[in-house]
């Protein structure tokens, strides 16, 4: 498996990550993750990320795998918590959210703390910042991001506070490549691509009942990708993503054991994609959605 470096840290990433909102907010068993967490550590994965909102999410991390700690950079996220539920800003909230993370996922220390989309109002107040450094002094985490997308995440980057930028970039999702990217790499910042395929929403011929899902599912239903119907879609995603300047790691999430593995032997099986490639998928974007489509929270 491929590594980059991930910013300014001394952290060495592999592209394909493991997202765990998916085993939270499905109700994955610990009997699955733990097959599919420690199949993919030996396959090469070393980067878990989840979150405080992600349900149970950091408790079958920490259940699953935390006996082999040493083998992979531990991310999570702060600020929402509960389902998305419950959102506090101030630093002893955001200490909290921290601390408990710790013990749900069995550690002493996370690699990586982010604010989880926490908007710029918020940032411009100081406390959720500060919360975050007096965190790391504390030993709490090595080192501290911000997930979120637009606006918000450019005045988070130019706060010159964070070590990483977690945003989202796929497919049908581009805004973050000429808003964000650049800027990202400037601040040599570490960057993490959320929702890497787009949830893989053109599997649905009819639209999904999630909302979540709907305006990926809407952008599809315009952009009409003719890779879209291959098999090859889900590998072209990906590697659409990964192939952006200053990318890092793709995060994808799953909970089925053995899924991890099949797409990082794909990734490696089809190779970069060619700059041909990619320049049609980002002129159709343009074309059909270009400004009008912001990057989805």
């Amino acid at each position: 498996m491929e590594k980059r470096q991930f910013g300014k840290t001394d952290m060495q990433v592999s592209v394909l990550g493991y997202g765990g909102a998916e085993i939270g907010f499905e109700g994955a068993s610990l009997e699955n993750v733990t097959t599919l967490l420690n199949e993919a550590l030996d396959s090469g994965l070393n980067v878990i990320d989840t979150a405080a909102a992600y349900l149970a999410s950091e408790e079958l991390i920490g259940q699953a795998v935390s006996n082999r700690r040493k083998d992979f950079y531990l991310f999570s996220k702060c600020g929402a918590a509960e389902g998305f539920t419950k959102f506090d800003w101030s630093k002893t909230g955001l200490l909290k959210h921290i601390e408990t993370s710790l013990k749900a996922l069995k550690t002493d220390f996370l690699d990586l703390i982010q604010l989880h989309s926490c908007n710029s109002e918020t940032l411009k107040q100081g406390e959720a910042i500060e919360a975050l450094e007096t965190a790391r002094q504390k030993g709490y985490t090595r080192y501290i991001g911000y997930s979120g997308d637009g606006q918000d995440a450019v005045f988070a980057i130019k706060t010159g506070a964070f070590d990483s930028l977690q945003t989202s970039i796929s497919i049908a999702d581009q805004e973050a490549i000429d808003l964000l990217l650049p800027l990202a790499q400037s601040y040599n910042l570490g960057v993490i691509a959320k929702r890497p395929i787009a949830n893989a929403v053109w599997r649905n011929s009819q639209k999904p009942e999630n909302a979540y899902h709907h305006p990926y599912w809407e952008r599809i239903q315009k952009l009409k990708y003719d890779f879209l119907n291959t098999q090859e879609s889900f590998s072209i995603g990906l590697r659409f993503t990964l192939s952006q300047p200053g990318v890092c790691t793709a995060i994808v999430g799953t909970k089925q054991p053995g899924r991890w593995q099949a797409n990082a032997k794909m990734l490696e099986a089809d190779g970069p994609l060619s700059a041909k490639e990619i320049a049609a998928i980002c002129s159709r974007w343009q074309e059909v959605g270009g400004e009008n489509w912001h990057g989805q929270v």
